[in-house]
């Protein structure tokens, strides 16, 4: 199956599932599990990474992940693609400030809240009385399929390199999503349908992003070469 059809149909799938959970979560089916989560991580993680897990949330914000994505495109020089990208970008933000407004899911309580304010209040910090879904959530699993997606496409780069990319990747957004929950800035299963929408949005952009087979093809063939070239020298015999 094409890379870019498997990518589309696996972002359906995952919108579907987004809505059904985000209902399940409006009619409070995991008011337990997230509460016992939080009490959790809280009594299991030093207080001393309240300053470290603060400053992956001001490094998740809207602001520097718009930055660290249109700087994604510019090293990869796929322009176009971009332009893709942060509409599907702008489109998942819609939606969780949808959520945010219209699925009931008050926020951990303060005396729960760890964060230290590194950097003054953002003007695009949403501040409603639901917090479903996580938006740093979202945002870090939305670039995290297209870093990814870009990352394992380029010949450029070896695969040490690629692996060695990946395993930093995806361990920012474990620290990220633990941080979430640790510092009670948002439930369990905000940062999961955070996961869910962001995953799903940066899959529908790679659909789009992923050159076609034959595009590939033709591109490592034209980096690599089917056959030897061999440049024609000419000498002067004296």
């Amino acid at each position: 199956m094409p890379k870019r059809l498997l990518f589309l149909i696996t972002a359906i799938i995952g919108l579907f599932i987004f809505v059904g959970f985000s209902y399940l979560v409006h009619k409070n089916h995991f008011t337990t599990i997230d509460f016992t989560t939080t009490v959790r991580l809280q009594d299991h993680i030093s207080q001393g990474l309240n300053g470290p897990f603060s400053l992956l949330s001001e490094i998740g914000k809207f602001e520097v992940m718009t930055v660290v994505l249109a700087a994604i495109f510019l090293l990869a020089r796929r322009f176009k693609a971009g332009i893709i990208a942060f509409a599907f970008y702008v489109g998942f933000h819609l939606i969780e400030i949808y959520g945010k407004y219209f699925v009931h899911h008050p926020p951990p309580p303060q005396f729960m809240v760890r964060t230290f304010n590194l950097i003054p209040l953002s003007p695009f910090d949403i501040r409603t009385q639901n917090s479903y879904p996580s938006g740093h959530a979202a945002r870090a699993m939305f670039i995290s399929v297209i870093s990814l997606t870009l990352l394992w496409q380029t010949n450029r780069l070896s695969f040490p390199v690629k692996a060695i990319a990946t395993l930093a990747i995806l361990g920012y957004d474990i620290l990220l999503l633990i941080s979430r929950v640790y510092l009670g800035e948002h439930w369990f299963s905000d940062v999961i349908g955070g996961i869910i929408l962001g995953a799903t949005f940066g899959l529908f952009a790679a659909s789009f992003i992923t050159p076609k087979e034959q595009q590939l093809a033709h591109k490592k063939t034209e980096e690599t070469g089917l056959f030897p070239k061999y440049k024609m020298e000419i000498k002067r015999v004296t």
